[in-house]
């Protein structure tokens, strides 16, 4: 572990007002639980809009409320509205010679949101945003630049970062948005102090030997390796304890690990350490030598629960496998049991294939995780076209092998007949970068889980470029499949069952297997059970009856204390809200675009209770 002392002391955490959203899950326990009631199940119905904002910009930031003023980020803007008109407060641009992409800050802020310090004695609010290698501070009274923070208001953290900066007292702690590169930029998390700059701490993700974890890759493996990043928007923190719980993704490559033979730690792991020092506290690790990119998309939120040992706090952990754990804070131990079980291996030379992965006992996956021929979609299910469409890819891929969860990409030489393997979930999840919301007052979990896959086998990588976006350098071996290179195919076919002269699908596509496709899912942390679960999201071009299929995306749920879970998150322009208590849905907006970004709700400067929604660049709110 990279660990420099000296945290600047900072002040004790306060309290949340009721009507503020000061993080982008709310509170540093990323519940995105609020307490707020003037909305109810009884009047959410009653729910009109109030106001826009257009950002000129599109991405999945939310925007933060403080003292009834908002705050978000738009491209090369930061803006402050008054959070119950929408009415501008200030605007902070970039200047123009840092605008264009590439270099130092190049690109814009960032896309996902900012973090909010509250200020002391003689110094008053700050917002900081990150945009690209630098972390930004501003006045939060004014938008001009903090210019006694770092070098005229920035700091250059080194490899980028393009989430938020989750800050408590006087430290800032950030993440890595480092390439899937086998060899690259260190993804290590690293804490700055708010009010100077100064770095603080860094964690090193890929320990040598001799240190904890340094045994897990072999020889060499830990050597500049790539990726083993925290991408995730941002760090649970344990403001009692002074404990910041670090999401650290998988090592790349992320479809071959033959060069890094072991566990991998700290890869797709929860990773406990000390706020002020980065000092090492546990570690959890939820996939072994990661081959799917599974990655770790949120720590998670940290809750009361009263399990089979009795009441504790936990970290409620799922990410892109859809596995739920539940994890002490104090310990990392799992509150419910979790049993190291024998999982597939595959056949691609020169990989290691961990023989075990960690599974929870308890509450099922709340994603598909297998699939048969008897799982195809059916007509009755969706219609003849698109169940047609569907078998004819089964044949031309050779059929698809699944052994279950945790099947490996299998081995395909040049030349050698077609024979395809299928990931579920694929890629995206699972549950993504939107992560869990919970209830603090109940032990109870919302989740958006989607049904997803990735399909096709490992070959030789031919030539020297990679297959993916995401990797500047090839590895030995890649994904491909019969639609092409790369790892971003999935066993889905267009609706109308029509392809264009290049084979390309005509209209919208949709999964291949069995629906609901999609979400949304309550899950009481207390005893592992899973409360309710209700299809999210509609295709508009089915019949009547046959819309409700479930269609979405990344983003996740909020919760309230006037008993909803509000969600976005579908590919159908739409905005629900529904029983927390039961998962009927309640209230239902249609949106000017799709809403890939999590909800929030807020208290104006009038008094009355808002929810809002970034949608594809437009902050829509609504109240009463």
């Amino acid at each position: 572990m990279l660990a420099s002392a000296g945290a600047t002391a900072g002040l004790a955490q306060e309290s949340i007002p009721a009507g503020d959203w000061p993080t982008i899950n709310r509170d540093l326990a990323t519940t995105r639980y609020s307490p707020l009631t003037e909305i109810t199940r009884a009047n959410v119905g009653q729910l009109r809009q109030a106001w826009t904002y257009n950002l000129r910009a599109f991405n999945t930031a939310v925007p933060l409320v403080v003292n009834g003023r908002m705050y978000i980020t738009a491209q090369n803007r930061v803006v402050a509205l008054d959070a119950a008109t929408g009415a501008e407060i200030w605007v902070h641009e970039a200047p123009a010679s840092e605008q264009a992409a590439g270099g130092m800050g190049g690109g814009g802020y960032s896309g996902r949101g900012l973090g909010y310090w509250p200020g002391q004695a003689g110094m008053g609010p700050r917002i900081y945003v990150m945009r690209s290698n630098l972390m930004v501070a501003l006045d939060a009274a004014t938008g001009q630049l903090v210019e006694s923070f770092g070098e005229g208001g920035m700091v250059n953290v080194g490899v980028p970062f393009g989430g938020v900066p989750t800050i408590h007292g006087n430290v800032a702690v950030i993440g890595a948005a480092s390439l899937e590169n086998p060899r690259g930029a260190p993804g290590n998390p690293r804490a700055f102090d708010v009010i100077t700059g100064a770095k603080l701490w860094e964690f090193d993700t890929t320990p040598d030997h001799g240190q904890l974890g340094g045994d897990t890759w072999g020889v060499d493996g830990a050597r500049d390796r790539g990726g083993t990043n925290m991408w995730g928007f941002a760090a649970t923190v344990d403001a009692s304890t002074d404990t910041v719980y670090l999401p650290i993704a998988g090592p790349a490559h992320n479809y071959y690990g033959g060069d890094r033979p072991g566990s991998n730690l700290f890869g797709n792991s929860v990773v406990a350490v000390d706020l002020r020092t980065g000092a090492y506290k546990w570690h959890f690790q939820t996939v072994h030598h990661d081959l799917w990119d599974i990655d770790m998309s949120n720590s998670g939120p940290l809750i009361p629960v009263n399990g089979p040992n009795g009441p504790q706090r936990a970290i409620a952990n799922i990410g892109k496998s859809s596995l739920f754990f539940l994890l002490d804070s104090t310990t990392g131990e799992p509150v419910h049991p979790v049993e190291e079980m024998p999982v597939p291996r595959g056949d691609v030379p020169g990989e290691y294939y961990h023989p075990t992965q960690p599974i929870p006992q308890v509450t099922p996956p709340l994603s598909r995780v297998s699939l048969t021929y008897d799982d195809i979609v059916t007509a009755e299910d969706t219609n003849e076209a698109h169940a047609a469409a569907c078998r004819a890819m089964w044949d031309r891929a050779g059929g698809y092998l699944n052994f279950g969860i945790y099947t490996p990409f299998h081995y395909r030489a040049e030349g050698a007949p077609v024979r395809s393997t299928i990931q579920l979930p694929g890629g995206t999840g699972g549950v993504n970068w939107g992560g869990p919301a919970a209830d603090p007052t109940t032990g109870i979990v919302y989740v958006n889980a989607q049904d997803t896959s990735l399909v096709g086998w490992v070959e030789r990588v031919q030539g020297d470029r990679p297959y993916s976006f995401d990797a500047t350098s090839a590895p030995p071996y890649d994904r491909a499949s019969v639609d092409g290179k790369g790892p971003f195919f999935s066993f889905s076919a267009p609706l109308g069952g029509e392809y264009d002269a290049n084979g390309r699908p005509v209209g919208v596509s949709a999964p291949c297997y069995r629906p609901p496709w999609s979400r949304l899912t309550a899950v009481n942390a207390n005893t592992g059970e899973i409360l309710w679960a209700v299809p999210l999201g509609i295709y508009e071009s089915q019949p009547e009856g046959k819309q409700l299929l479930g269609n979405s995306g990344s983003a996740g749920p909020t919760v309230t204390a006037g008993g909803l879970v509000f969600v976005g998150a579908t590919n159908d322009r739409r905005f629900r809200a529904f029983d927390s208590a039961t998962g009927a849905q309640l209230w239902e907006a249609v949106l000017n675009g799709n809403a890939n970004a999590n909800p929030m709700t807020y208290r104006g400067s009038d008094g009355k209770q808002y929810v809002a929604i970034n949608a594809s660049g437009v902050i829509t709110v609504y109240s009463l």
